[in-house]
C-alpha cells in the first residue's frame, strides 16, 4: 500500500493587495487589491504533494465553519475537488491582509479564526494510522490549548510515523513546553534561517540544525531562499542548491517547499532528493500569482 499523509491546519483567506513600499508606524500608504485567493500553510501543501502524487496520495484535515469567509473556503474547496473532512459551526474561518512588495516580499495581518480552536471531537472520524506523514504548522501551535489537543493526537499514530513540524514566522509566540514536546524522534524540523534559532540557542547555523538532530534523530532542514536549502542529518549538514528564477510573489514557497519534501518521502526517495523536489516545487510556485500548486 502507497504511502500517505495527513495535512493539518487551516484553510485561510489570503486578501491580496500590491504596495509600492510598506509604510512605517503611524505612516500611510496606498495599496491595490488583486485577489481573494483562498490560502493557508495546510492547503498550500495539501496543493503541492496532490499536484505532484494526485488526490489519493494525501487528506486535508482544515476546519470550515461559519461565516463569510468560510464560504469562500467552502466554495474553493468544492471547486478543487477537495473533500471536506471537518465541517464546525462555531467560528468563522481566518483570514489575512497581504500586502506585497514590488520584489514579491509579502507581509501579512492575519485575523484569526476556527483553525484556533481545536478540539479532540475534531479527530474522531480520522483513524490516524491510516496515515505514515503528518504535517503540522506553528501557526496552530501557537495556542497552547490548541496545541496540546493536536499533540495528543498526534501521539496516536503509528510508530515511525514522521511529522513534519515548519515552524512558520509565529515561532517565537510558541510556549517552549510545545516546543520541546516537538522536538522528540520522529519529528522532521522545517525553518527558515530567522525561525531555526528560536529551536537552538547554537551560534551558527550548522551548529543550531545539529543541536536540534541531536534531539529529533530526523532530518532537519532549513530553506534559504534563492541559495536553495540546508540539510543535516546523520551524514551531517549540506546545502542542497536552488534554482534562481524570476520572482511574481513568495506567498506559499515555504509551505509548498513543505509539501515537496513529503510528496518525495512518500514517493520513496532519499531525504536529498526529496529535498531537490522542495527546493524545484518552491521555485515554480513563486512564479505565479497564487500560493498553491
Amino acid at each position: 500500500m502507497a504511502s500517505k499523509s495527513l495535512i493539518l491546519g487551516a484553510a485561510f483567506v489570503d486578501v491580496i493587495m500590491d504596495i509600492a513600499q510598506m509604510p512605517e508606524s503611524g505612516g500611510d500608504a496606498t495599496a491595490k487589491f488583486k485577489s481573494n485567493n483562498v490560502g493557508g500553510c495546510a492547503f498550500n501543501v495539501y496543493g503541492a504533494i496532490s499536484h505532484y502524487l494526485g488526490k489519493g496520495s494525501t487528506d486535508l484535515l482544515v476546519p470550515v465553519g461559519d461565516g463569510q469567509y468560510a464560504e469562500i473556503v467552502r466554495q474553493t474547496l468544492k471547486e478543487k475537488g477537495i473533500p471536506v473532512i471537518l465541517h464546525e459551526n462555531s467560528f468563522d474561518n481566518g483570514w489575512d491582509l497581504c500586502l506585497v512588495e514590488p520584489s514579491g516580499e509579502r507581509t501579512f495581518i492575519t485575523v484569526p479564526g476556527i483553525e484556533q480552536h481545536w478540539d479532540e471531537r475534531w479527530f474522531s472520524g480520522i483513524n490516524l494510522t491510516d496515515y505514515d506523514y503528518f504535517y503540522i504548522s506553528g501557526y496552530e501551535m501557537e495556542d497552547p490549548e490548541a496545541a496540546r489537543v493536536i499533540l495528543k493526537c498526534l501521539s496516536k499514530r503509528k510508530p515511525g510515523a514522521l511529522v513534519m513540524f515548519d515552524a512558520s514566522p509565529r515561532i517565537s509566540h510558541i510556549e517552549s513546553a510545545i516546543l520541546t514536546e516537538f522536538l522528540k524522534a520522529d519529528t522532521i524540523v522545517n525553518a527558515n534561517e530567522d525561525e531555526i534559532s528560536y529551536l537552538s540557542g547554537k551560534r551558527t547555523l550548522a551548529e543550531q540544525a545539529a543541536d536540534i538532530y541531536q534531539k529529533t534523530k530526523t532530518p532537519v532542514i532549513v530553506t534559504l531562499g534563492a541559495r536553495g536549502t540546508y540539510l543535516y542529518d546523520a551524514n551531517g549538514g549540506r546545502l542542497i542548491p536552488g534554482k534562481k528564477v524570476e520572482v511574481v510573489n513568495t506567498i506559499g514557497a515555504g509551505d509548498t517547499h513543505c509539501g515537496g519534501v513529503l510528496a518525495g518521502l512518500q514517493e520513496g526517495m532519499v531525504i536529498d532528493e526529496a529535498v531537490k523536489l522542495g527546493n524545484r516545487l518552491s521555485a515554480k510556485v513563486i512564479q505565479q500569482e497564487g500560493g498553491s500548486l
